[in-house]
C-alpha cells in the first residue's frame, strides 16, 4: 500500500510524520510506501530576498525520509508549488495512492484558518481515504494526540452505500485494530422507528468484527448524527472516527455541510475519511 502523508514542515507536521508508533500503525496495515509531500504556497515567490522556498523544503523532506527509511519503508519525496489540498489531491491520484494522511491541530480558530483549512478543504474534496491526524496545539513542541492510530475505532453509519464502503477499510484497518464501537444515530425526522432493526443491523458489523477476534460494542442514539458522534467520541476515546465522507442526502452536504465535514472541524481525536471511488 502506498500512503501519502502531506507536511508544512512545521513542528506538529513533524511529531506526526516521525512518530514511531504511529509509522507502525501505518506499517500493520500494509502501508509500505510513503510518498512526503509539502506544497509551497502559490502565493509565495521564489525570487523572494535571501530565500528559496523550494531548497529549504527539499532539505526538511531529505531529514524526514531517513527517520522514515529506518522504520522500513520506502520513501519518495514531492516539492510542489500552488493550493495545498489541490495539490495533494493531485499527488494522490498520480502516485496511486491508497491513503492520504495530513495533520491538523484541532479546535482552535485562528490554527484552523493557517493549517486546519487544508484537512477541512481535503475532507471535503479528497479522492481517496483520508487520515487526520491530531496534533497537539498551543505548545512549541507538540505531539500527537492519539497515536495508536486503528487501535480503538469508533465507527459510525447510517447504512448508507457510503457507510459500507468506510466499514470496507476493516479489511486492512483489522490488522491494527483491537475494539470498535459501532454507532448509528437517529435524527428526529425518524422518530418513532423501531431501533431494533438498525441494532440488527449493527449487530451484522459487529459479528464481521469478532470474527477478527475484535471486540466490539454497539450504540443507537437519537438526536443530531455529528452532535451524537462526538458525544460517543467523548465517552469511549478512541484512537480514530472512521466515517465515510458523504452522507444520506447530498443537498445536505452542499447547503449545510456533511456530517463528516463537522465531525473533521470537531473532533478530539484522528478521524479516517473514507470518500466515493474515484471517477474513472
Amino acid at each position: 500500500m502506498r500512503a501519502l502523508c502531506a507536511t508544512d514542515l512545521s513542528a506538529a507536521s513533524e511529531a506526526a510524520i516521525e512518530n514511531e508508533t504511529r509509522l507502525g500503525c501505518l506499517g500493520r496495515v500494509g502501508v509500505d510506501t510513503i510518498h512526503l509531500v509539502t506544497v509551497v504556497p502559490a502565493n509565495v515567490h521564489s525570487g523572494m530576498p535571501g530565500v528559496n522556498f523550494e531548497e529549504r523544503r527539499r532539505q526538511g523532506l531529505d531529514q524526514y525520509r531517513q527517520v522514515i527509511e529506518t522504520a522500513g519503508f520506502d520513501v519518495e519525496t514531492h516539492v510542489v508549488r500552488g493550493t495545498p489540498y489541490r495539490r495533494i489531491n493531485g499527488i494522490a491520484e498520480t502516485v496511486h495512492a491508497d491513503l492520504s494522511v495530513v495533520g491538523s491541530r484541532g479546535q482552535s480558530p485562528l490554527e484552523n484558518r493557517v493549517i486546519g483549512s487544508t484537512a477541512r478543504n481535503l475532507a471535503r474534496t479528497t479522492v481517496v481515504p483520508l487520515l487526520v491526524n491530531r496534533v497537539e496545539r498551543a505548545t512549541d513542541d507538540p505531539d500527537v494526540l492519539r497515536e495508536h492510530l486503528f487501535q480503538r475505532i469508533l465507527f459510525a453509519t447510517d447504512f448508507s452505500e457510503n457507510a459500507d464502503r468506510a466499514f470496507d477499510a476493516f479489511s486492512y484497518l483489522r490488522h491494527a485494530t483491537e475494539e470498535v464501537t459501532l454507532v448509528y444515530v437517529r435524527s428526529p425526522k425518524d422518530e418513532g422507528a423501531d431501533d431494533e432493526s438498525p441494532r440488527e443491523q449493527l449487530a451484522e458489523h459487529a459479528s464481521t468484527l469478532e470474527n477478527w477476534d475484535i471486540e466490539t460494542r454497539i450504540e443507537v442514539r437519537h438526536g443530531d448524527p455529528a452532535d451524537e458522534i462526538l458525544d460517543v467520541e467523548a465517552e469511549v476515546m478512541p484512537s480514530t472516527i472512521l466515517v465515510g465522507s458523504k452522507g444520506r442526502s447530498r443537498i445536505r452536504r452542499l447547503l449545510l455541510g456533511s456530517v463528516s465535514e463537522e465531525i473533521v472541524a470537531q473532533a478530539t481525536g484522528n478521524v479516517f475519511l473514507v470518500p466515493p471511488p474515484r471517477a474513472v
